[in-house]
Order: structure tokens, then sequence, then C-alpha cells
């Protein structure tokens, strides 16, 4: 494992946090970012670690900034962010940075240390990888999107 002069992952486009229940999380986020879209996301056939599994999220989205907030209620399956919620809380879960061509920023983060933790490719131009970081930065989570702008 080398770490690299430059991970080159251009600015952060999206903060996300974990929370045990949106309806009752939804007023306190709304106080400090405004208003927040709520959509219901199933994905299938994820990988989660080294398996493939399904879950459902419940999500709510606030453009109000350049940076997107993003709020994500585990509604089933097991997933990082679940995971999140049992070992820490509620709280911030990762930020995002889209790049180009996920697989090889991928690969680059893997040889600095970094762990795939979950991975979809939802459609030929957008897929999206979790990966989190090695313990010598806090193992915090940080979400790779490849999609079209």
């Amino acid at each position: 494992m080398s770490t690299p002069a430059t991970l080159d992952l251009g600015p952060i486009d999206q903060v996300a946090y974990v929370v045990e229940n949106l309806e009752r999380a939804l007023p306190r986020y709304e106080a400090m970012f405004g208003p927040f879209e709520v959509v219901t996301y199933e994905m299938q056939d994820c990988t989660i670690g080294d398996r493939r599994a399904d879950c459902v999220l419940r999500l709510a989205l606030n453009h109000s900034s350049p940076v997107e907030i993003e709020l994500i209620e585990v509604i089933a399956g097991d997933t990082p962010h679940s995971e999140h919620l049992k070992k820490h809380g509620e709280g911030i879960h990762h930020v995002r940075f889209r790049v180009s061509g996920l697989e090889p920023k991928v690969a680059a983060l893997e040889a600095a240390g970094y762990r795939t933790v979950m991975r979809k490719r939802v459609a030929p131009t957008i897929a999206f990888a979790y990966l989190e970081s090695p313990p010598e930065i806090g193992g915090s989570v940080i979400e790779l999107l490849e999609m079209p702008a």
C-alpha cells in the first residue's frame, strides 16, 4: 500500500448523514439547510462487502447550495449505513465526489489502503462505490459517483 501524492477526486459535491427515523430528523436538518425532497430508493443486487444483497433506503435530498445534503434512513437490508448506525449512531456517514471512470478511481483508492464496502452499477454510465478510509485517517467513508453531468 502506497500513499499517492494526490487521489485527484475533485471537490466534494455531497455530505450525507444517516438517521434512525427520517420523519423525526427532518425538522432538525431543515432548520439548518432548508427543505428536502424525500424519495424511497430500492436497490437490488448491490455488492455489500463481499456479498450480493438488496436494500431499501429512504433518502431526503437538499440542493440549496453547491454541496448536496443527503439524509439516509435504512428501511430494509444490512448496509454500511445500518452498520454505521450500530457503531456510531446518527450523524455524518460519508462525503461524495463525482468522478469519471469509476473503476480506475476505486482501484487507485484500494491501492492507497481504502476498502470498498458497497458498490452498484445502476446503468452503463451510472455507478457508485463507498470506500472506507484507512484507519490512520479515521476509517471515514467516501462515495464515488460516476454519472453524466
